[in-house]
């Protein structure tokens, strides 16, 4: 008992005088009264108020501020006190402003032994003006998401408190309009880093000195009604100045840029962040402002995802005023800029001098990921402007849509999208081979990343989808162009083509690579169903790239490219390119069926260009078409005739440009000559009865099997009891009698018919594609299994169910073959079946397939190969096909439906990447996309890591035992 009075006598609170935990004023801002439960209880709260104080001061971290404010509490206050909310958003917005120009900002870190000090005595800590600042920004982040939900329009709050313009009296000789940290910051950077062609640049020059004109006139006109009355003027709106701060933040000496490139006593700098694109110099090392340049773009995308508020629908309609300002309003010079800066930091995210040697030594280990935790400074950095640059580059709502400009194609003007303006006007080699090594250097991560020597060793790079979005709209935005110089009086006296980043990247070396890699990544995603929005850009931009001529030539050449080794793929480039559709097309079970169409077409495009194409490259085109012109798979879908329509233009293309260079191909064609020649015969009935016959052929496969199963269970003297001839024939009638019901349902036709493919691959596998003298195999035979009696009845069946066109047919084609509801008929059949490129094929197999037959007849086995080789390798045909026509490659066109899906992508990836560690807009009314939360699974160390890490310390017989229960 003296015990516990013992500590009953001790202090129910324990006293920390050195608050060396530093939570306590943390905890009452959250439970107690005054704290943020104040915002949304007490009403019309004035901003003189103290109460304002702690959002600035309190917080030493954004996990702070995102932990302790939360999305519930400012909706709460919205609805509320909507008062305290634009009272809040006012103060620090204020507040921000008057730091920034602030002779204290930005403050020096604090030293390790002042902090000891202080610690210790117990002092008060000074005032911090870096700190009030992130605190500040960090405030905005957390209250502007919850301000965008109120409404998909722009809500009467918003527009009230930040789009509204007062009207003040004008401050002689000061900045009245106070954007930033005062008039005269611009002047330290007086000389220009860099020069981006602009045709426009004149006429702005010419309207600014007009307007400099005017307001001298006006001054000059009357001085006495000057003196009478003090002139008004119009306070920029709080978004306005707040988009000024933010770039007066991104360029201020000492806290984004290193201080010993400060002129004077100007702090900020419009200096580009780093050496690249604008910028022949680095300004020094600035690992130690990462986190502030990572906080300040971070606002800065939460004020550009306004737009994710909006419904699809009303995209374009109703733009994001914060994005609209930021792309059309902001200086040349802010532009260049902020651009060049964003790229360059971008594409120097794996340079070797972008780190410190600390990070870069850490980055080697392996398995670094699994004992480090949070993000990486430089890589949250470098996410952060890939980020920014995407939705920048491909913002086109409102008056930003791209225009066309003197009957060419539509493309950005400065007026419309001053970032996809600048982006496309970018000309110079070195800038471009920046570019694409930076890129190239990101894939080549992500490939080591997933095939490394120890298995899961290195985490994949985290912005891999955002930097595969910048290569296309680089792609897409700076394509060749010309550039028409006028004289004096408007004539146009010269037009020249400037080479331009697609041009540039196919012709190198580098476009083969990047080719490469791309498909790889499909390849390694392909299965994801979270990831086939990437697949689909990944196709369009295959199909976009073998468009161009310079991708075509590129082709015939070897592979140099390093990649991982279950992709290897022995020939050219055109063989690699081949073996990766297919792969996508055919091990996916449909899930990527809408991405069909844009693979097959990227073949067609390419097929010109494709020359000594490899046996198995031959014969995955071959599977290509045998899938396709499958009629389960024909007949499902209205739109599954384009795709033969594409693969037989494939071959049309080969056989007309380079037939005699492809012989393994136009082998395969002949061997498969059978299925064309059906083809160009096929009617509806004839798909219905060749469905019918495979159903029926499945059907005695299954029977068989399940007999043969039986068997092995049944005992010895049921079996002597069933297996009597009488049974054994009844059986057969009542499978034959069941035979002759149609199906109620037939399987899915969204998929590519695998047993078929499958089938193909088995053949190739077992049998050498070449050997002319192998037997021909009628498409689906197989049943090797099945007697002859069996064989027997199903002719029948099929002579049976032939005669009977009006009847079970039809209702075989209206009980599931089409899907969703889609009938086929024989007008529909017939509509695209004569419109089949078919006659080059036909020609040639007229032509060259009795010449192989009479070689398979007069020559052995082991000399017809040869013949029929040298045969087709001499084969001339000009004087029979066709003369080849002009190429005109189908290229991928934009439409609004493509815009708004890219828009929803890029958004949809930065809303899960800003899920963890802060969730920026989580648990907010999204409207430009649907989210859909997964139960969170268990984190479990792979089983790759597992053993790598118990051989290092020696597994012992238990943590075996455990790991496979686990």
């Amino acid at each position: 008992m003296d015990g516990l009075k013992m500590f009953t006598k001790l202090p129910q609170k324990i006293p920390d005088p050195f608050n060396l935990l530093g939570d306590q004023p943390k905890l009452a801002f959250r439970s107690q009264p005054g704290g943020i439960a104040k915002l949304a209880s007490t009403r019309n709260i004035p901003e003189k108020d103290s109460y304002w104080e702690q959002y600035v001061v309190l917080f030493d971290s954004a996990s702070d501020v995102f932990t302790l404010i939360t999305h519930n509490d400012v909706r709460r206050a919205l609805y509320e006190a909507p008062e305290n909310v634009a009272t809040l958003i006012r103060v620090v917005s204020a507040r921000l402003f008057n730091l920034v120009s602030d002779h204290t900002f930005p403050a020096p870190p604090p030293s390790l032994a002042s902090s000891l000090i202080r610690t210790g005595t117990g002092a008060a800590p000074g005032r911090n003006a870096t700190k009030e600042v992130l605190n500040c920004v960090r405030v905005l982040q957390r209250v502007l998401p919850a301000v965008f939900e109120i409404e998909s329009e722009p809500s009467r709050f918003e527009l009230e408190v930040f789009w509204k313009r007062v009207e003040v009296a004008r401050a002689g000789g000061d900045d009245a309009h106070g954007q930033g940290a005062g008039g005269a910051v611009a002047e330290a950077s007086a000389e220009p880093q860099f020069v981006i062609e602009d045709e426009d640049s004149d006429e702005d020059d010419e309207d600014g000195a007009s307007a400099t004109r005017a307001r001298a006139q006006r001054q000059l006109a009357s001085p006495k009604a000057q003196t009478a009355e003090k002139p008004k003027e119009t306070m920029p709106s709080i978004a306005e100045r707040l988009f000024s701060c933010l770039i007066d933040l991104m360029f201020c000496c000492g806290f984004t840029l290193p201080t010993k490139i400060q002129v004077d006593h100007y702090k900020i700098n419009y200096v580009i962040w780093e050496k690249g694109v604008g910028s022949t110099t680095d300004p020094g090392p600035s690992q130690q402002y990462e986190g502030n340049k990572t906080e300040v773009l971070r606002l800065l995308l939460v004020l550009l995802s306004r737009q994710i508020y909006v419904p699809p629908s009303a995209l374009f309609t109703s733009p994001s005023s914060y994005t609209l300002h930021f792309v059309q309003k902001l200086p040349r010079r802010d532009v260049l800029t902020v651009l060049c800066s964003l790229l360059n930091t971008a594409m120097n995210a794996t340079h070797p001098g972008s780190a410190n040697v600390m990070g870069t030594v850490a980055g080697r280990l392996p398995y670094n990921h699994l004992l480090m935790k949070g993000e990486d400074p430089r890589t949250a950095l470098v996410s952060m402007c890939f980020q920014v640059l995407c939705v920048l580059l491909d913002f086109q709502s409102g008056s930003a849509r791209d225009v066309g400009v003197d009957g060419q194609a539509s493309g950005p003007t400065a007026k419309t999208n001053a970032f996809r303006y600048f982006i496309a006007k970018l000309h110079r080699p070195a800038d471009f081979e920046f570019i694409s090594n930076g890129i190239v250097r990101i894939f080549e991560d992500e490939m080591s990343s997933l095939h490394n020597l120890l298995p899961g060793s290195r985490r994949s790079v985290p912005y891999m989808v955002e930097a595969i979005i910048f290569l296309w709209k680089m792609l897409e935005l700076n394509k060749v162009s010309a550039s028409t110089n006028r004289d004096c009086d408007g004539k146009v006296v010269m037009k020249t083509h400037l080479q331009k980043f697609r041009a540039y990247l196919l012709d190198s070396d580098r476009g083969m690579d990047l080719m490469a890699y791309v498909l790889c990544y499909g390849l390694e995603i392909k299965d994801k169903p979270e990831q086939h929005g990437m697949c689909r850009v990944l196709s369009y931009m295959i199909q976009s790239l073998s468009a161009e001529r310079a991708f075509g030539l590129k082709l015939a050449s070897p592979l140099r490219a390093q990649v991982p080794q279950k992709w290897v793929t022995h020939g050219t480039a055109g063989d690699f390119m081949v073996h990766s559709i297919y792969s996508m097309v055919a091990t996916t079970s449909g899930s990527l069926n809408s991405l069909y169409p844009a693979l097959i077409i990227a073949l067609s495009n390419s097929a010109p260009y494709f020359k000594n194409l490899s046996v198995t490259s031959s014969a995955r085109l071959l599977q290509l078409f045998n899938a396709f012109s499958n009629p389960s798979f024909l007949l499902s879908d209205e739109g599954h005739p384009r795709l033969l329509f594409f693969i037989l233009e494939a071959f049309n293309g080969v056989l007309l440009h380079n037939l005699s260079e492809n012989p393994n191909l136009v082998y395969a064609i002949l061997h498969a000559h059978k299925q064309f020649e059906d083809l160009g015969t096929f009617t509806l009935a004839r798909g219905l009865r060749e469905i019918r016959r495979i159903q029926q052929l499945k059907e005695e496969r299954a029977a068989a099997a399940q007999g043969r199963d039986k068997g092995k269970r049944r005992a010895p003297d049921e079996e002597e009891g069933l297996g009597t001839p009488h049974s054994e024939k009844a059986r057969l009638l009542q499978r034959e009698a069941g035979s002759v019901d149609l199906p109620r349902s037939t399987e899915s036709t969204d998929t590519l018919p695998e047993d078929q493919v499958r089938h193909t691959e088995e053949e190739h596998a077992t049998r050498p594609l070449m050997s002319p003298t192998a037997s021909e195999t009628p498409l689906g035979d197989g049943a090797g299994a099945i007697s002859e009696k069996a064989r027997g009845k199903m002719r029948a069946a099929g002579r049976s169910l032939s005669g009977d066109m009006t009847g079970s047919l039809e209702r075989l084609a209206a009980s599931g073959v089409g899907r969703n509801g889609f009938v086929p008929t024989q007008e529909w059949v017939s509509s695209w079946q004569q419109g089949l490129p078919l006659d080059t094929i036909m020609l040639v197999i007229s032509e060259l397939l009795a010449k192989m037959q009479n070689l398979q007849s007069s020559l052995s086995a082991a000399n017809a190969n040869s013949a029929i080789m040298d045969l087709l390798r001499s084969a001339n045909l000009d004087q029979v096909l066709p003369k080849p026509p002009p190429l005109s490659p189908r290229r991928f066109m934009w439409s609004d439906a493509s815009i708004v899906w890219l828009t929803s992508l890029i958004w949809g990836e930065i809303y899960v990447r800003g899920m963890t560690p802060l969730g920026i807009w989580n648990n907010t009314a999204v409207r430009l996309f649907y989210v859909k939360h997964a139960q969170a699974q268990q984190r479990q160390i792979t089983e790759a890591v597992t053993n790598v890490v118990g051989g290092l310390l020696g597994r012992t017989e238990s943590s075996q035992s455990l790991g496979r229960r686990q």
